[in-house]
């Protein structure tokens, strides 16, 4: 490393756009060899398997002591208190299905690209959290009148853009202290201890929201009278046009489809192959705006579109909406593409919405697929591993 680095802001560079013609960087690279979004095909499964299930650490994933792990919840309340994992386990304790998105999933589809994780489409996952609700535990501390937001301090710890921090956000009481939002502090997923990647042994769980809000590895609840300003909150997770917009919150995940690619890869392209005929397409579609209400497909980009059959969980309001049609499959390349409207009549754009951070950008999915008279087992016989 270069002798001359001396300070933070030496090795922590401010958030920025890729250049016309640069391409991903090793760093983003590095980014990505680390963090990893849930294979397109998985979106088979209701509940996410958690080793498929959409990584994200901002720093490192951190050594807990599960034994010695205490949540302190204080600040504006009448009655600061702290508990371990015995005394969080033996409170009463509620499972919900939850979907997952990283907010910043799709960012790499954009142009200029901002520079960051560098997802496609995958960063989602949808689990089974087991924990206690977050309004219980506000409503034993007791909530101070002057109080306005709950802050969740994380133990994972670095730097990011010149500031060294703990990873730590804020909640609107208004979400944190309602019981019909959900709000966990979780310590199970899919009915076993949280692996250390998902935030053993506590994380927080907000049902509707982009990734960056369910704070892992929690272990500080503190209600203040002033709104948090600390960097997760003021400088990161913004849509900024410019580096001068001041940019509005990232908050509720906007509606997305995506597609189990149908037929079978090109290892590289990844573009699909099928045959001729009947194909049937299925995948899920999700919003934290309210549930989908129309799931459509187009075979030629977006010019015209068909109606999908949805198949919702009422039992499961904060997860997936699974969906699937038929697709009549002629020789040729074609773009299949998917697109979701919730109910509050948001639909996925056919432009990309263009952020400097790249967060929140739906853009429809679009599936290169070759419909081939060609591709039969006996036509690939002949592949082989390395």
């Amino acid at each position: 490393m270069d002798g001359s680095l001396s300070g933070l802001g030496d090795i922590s560079a401010p958030g920025r756009v890729a250049g016309p013609d640069e391409g991903i960087t090793t760093q983003e690279l590095a980014l990505a060899a680390r963090n990893h979004g849930l294979p397109l095909e998985a979106l088979r499964y209701d509940v996410t398997p958690p080793g498929l299930h959409y990584v994200l650490v901002h720093y490192d994933i951190p050594e807990t002591d599960a034994d010695g792990w205490r949540l302190t919840v204080g600040g504006r309340v009448l009655r600061a208190f702290a508990l371990d994992l015995e005394a969080l386990r033996a409170l009463p304790a509620v499972t919900r299905r939850v979907t997952l998105e990283c907010a910043g999933n799709g960012r790499a589809r954009l142009n200029p690209r901002p520079v960051s994780q560098p997802w496609l489409v995958e960063a989602v996952g949808t689990a089974d959290w087991t924990g206690v609700p977050l309004s219980l535990l506000l409503a034993e501390a007791g909530i101070a009148e002057d109080a306005v937001e709950a802050v969740f301090t994380g133990a994972d710890h670095g730097v990011e853009r010149g500031v060294e921090q703990d990873y730590r956000r804020s909640l609107p009481l208004s979400t944190a202290a309602d019981p019909a939002r959900d709000v966990l502090v979780a310590y199970g997923m899919n009915g076993a201890p949280l692996p250390p990647q998902h935030g053993s042994p506590l994380r927080l769980v907000v049902p509707g929201w982009y990734g960056m809000a369910h704070v892992k590895w929690l272990h500080d609840i503190t209600l203040t009278a002033t709104p948090y300003t600390g960097f997760q909150q003021s400088v990161a997770y913004r849509v900024r046009q410019s580096a001068e917009d001041p940019g509005e919150p990232v908050t509720l995940i906007a509606p997305r489809a995506l597609m189990v690619p149908p037929g079978f890869p090109d290892f590289m392209s990844r573009t699909r192959v099928v045959r001729p005929g009947p194909v049937p397409l299925s995948g899920r579609a999700w919003s934290g705006h309210g549930p989908v209400t129309r799931v459509e497909v187009s075979e030629d980009g977006g010019a015209a579109w068909t109606g999908a059959e949805l198949v919702p969980d009422r039992g499961h309001p904060w997860a997936w909406t699974a969906w699937h049609t038929t697709w009549t499959a002629t020789p040729g390349l074609r773009h299949l593409t998917v697109r979701a409207t919730d109910a509050e009549g948001n639909v996925q754009p056919l432009a990309e919405p263009w952020n400097r951070g790249g967060f929140a950008n739906n853009l429809v999915q679009r599936v290169e697929v070759l419909c081939s008279p060609d591709a039969t087992p006996d036509a690939i016989a002949g592949g082989g591993a390395a």
